[in-house]
């Protein structure tokens, strides 16, 4: 009887194992469903419901395309790959790829070289990463969240080549970075509203977005996206482009909001183009040690590139605003095409505010922008927050005059014919506007903003109504700012 038990139980071992079948398809130009592939090969895929097991590897041949266009789950085996060479198409509402059983990880997917890659409205969970090697490849809508190492170990969606485009997703929570490429691929991707968050849970020294070189007529756009990072990763950064094998960088990040990481964003190596705008990069301090990171913004460079734009950000509370190193240089506001209009507040550390540290010997243009927010600041203030030629003789100049919320002296502020009137004033003021200044505001002697109005060109009237005192009345236009004194009876 015991000899029968053992036998039955080898048979039904050997039988189970007979079910985790891998299955190719017969690469003769089908387009084929879950539904095909499980009648084909039972042994591969079974169907419950709207559930689908898949409990062997999986490729699809160079001529073959498999699409899944209904709502539904596919469950994948422990340690599973699913291998395209051909078209693999995800159009759908709701379609969850996860594991079998989440303990147990499936190793992820593979697309090939050549391969077509159009992934739609998936969440993607517990596998090993998107391990993608062809230059046409779009995931959109998708959520990507508690991936780990498999065919990827890089980054869970891992790029190798051309312009893939990467949009309105949610990354979020995996143990290895959101988006990476090699040190040795040219990517040139498109990435546009992904809310990106917490990647990086094994606390490696690599940031979410972790990107080599570009294309050489193409750029990298990174654009509005949320990168927020988990207070526990303290080696986890914000984005990170590294050049260090002589190719190409040429990048657009654009209105993101960076916020909470190890530092906002980096650029490393050499022939950088780039230009960074309109971004919010906030409380980038994690790790608290300002020697081994904590910048917004930070370029080091090999050698000396005039191609880094950086206008209309906001840099507040990280351990340092924008560092300069090696060679690097920066354009942050120009006579010509740059307007400046970057926003410092509270970046510092060991007590001290650095909204710009050029540890450089290369001088930085730096004009018009508002070195401390929120506050009417006199030159020698603004001077007091950047780290320059003036505290380290061996280091290259900053150039930062004009500036914007400066209290300068009428001396240094002159228009010619400018002028308001009555002046000590009761009621109102009057002033021509020949310069046509598109706005008038003003400020107490603590800085503080009391009115701001817009204004018009020709004969203007303001009215005034306010307490006895001294103050500031600056008018501006996006060229122009002149500021005077007003004395209020």
């Amino acid at each position: 009887m015991k000899k029968i038990i053992l036998s039955t139980l080898l048979i039904l071992l050997i039988s189970t194992i007979a079910i985790a079948q891998d299955f190719t398809t017969p690469n003769t130009g089908v387009t084929w469903t879950l539904d095909d592939i499980a009648a084909a090969s039972p042994t591969t895929i079974t169907i419950s419901g709207s559930e689908y097991t898949l409990l062997g590897n999986l490729t699809i041949a160079e001529n073959d395309a498999v699409v899944i266009d209904t709502d539904l789950t596919l469950l994948i085996d422990d340690a599973k790959l699913v291998t395209v060479f051909g078209t693999f198409t995800v159009n759908s509402n709701a379609v969850t790829i996860t594991a079998l059983d989440e303990n147990n990880p499936y190793d992820g997917f593979r697309f090939e070289e050549f391969s077509e890659i159009d992934i739609q409205n998936a969440t993607i969970e517990h596998g090993g990463g998107l391990r993608v090697l062809t230059e046409t490849f779009s995931i959109d809508g998708c959520t990507l969240t508690n991936n780990v190492s498999g065919a990827t170990t890089s980054a869970v969606i891992q790029l190798s080549r051309g312009m893939p485009q990467i949009t309105n997703n949610t990354i979020s929570f995996n143990e290895n970075p959101a988006i990476g490429s090699a040190a040795n691929s040219d990517v040139s991707a498109y990435i546009f509203n992904n809310m990106i968050e917490g990647n990086n849970q094994a606390n490696s020294n690599r940031p979410q977005i972790n990107l080599g070189p570009t294309l050489a007529n193409e750029p990298l756009e990174i654009i509005q996206n949320t990168i927020i990072g988990d207070p526990a990763l303290e080696q986890a950064g914000g984005i990170a482009i590294a050049n260090f094998v002589g190719g190409n960088v040429n990048v657009v990040i654009d209105n993101n909001i960076i916020r909470g990481n190890r530092y906002g964003i980096t650029m490393l190596g050499i022939n950088d183009s780039a230009e960074i705008t309109n971004n919010i990069i906030e409380d980038n301090n994690i790790q608290g040690d300002p020697n081994l990171g904590g910048s917004g913004i930070n370029l080091n460079s090999s050698s000396i590139s005039e191609d880094v734009i950086v206008s209309g950000n906001e840099i507040r509370r990280n351990l340092w605003g924008i560092t300069l190193q090696g060679e690097a240089t920066i354009n942050l506001g120009d006579d010509a095409g740059n307007p400046g209009n970057n926003t410092f507040a509270e970046n510092g550390n060991g007590g001290e505010i650095y909204a710009l540290y050029n540890n450089t010997a290369n001088p930085i243009l730096a004009k018009n922008n508002c070195w401390i927010e929120d506050q009417q600041s006199t030159e020698q203030q603004v001077e007091d927050v950047i780290f320059h030629s003036v505290d380290d003789s061996n280091l290259g100049e900053v150039t930062f005059n004009p500036f914007l919320c400066g209290i300068l002296g009428v001396a240094d502020n002159t228009v010619e014919n400018f002028s308001f009137y009555p002046n000590p004033v009761k009621n109102e003021i009057n002033f021509n506007n020949v310069y046509s200044f598109g706005k008038v505001e003003i400020y107490g002697i603590q800085g503080n903003l009391i009115v701001s109005k817009t204004i018009s060109e020709g004969q203007n009237v303001l009215p005034i109504n306010l307490s006895s005192g001294l103050y500031f009345v600056n008018f501006s236009n996006d060229v122009q700012t002149v500021t005077k004194k007003m004395i209020v009876e």
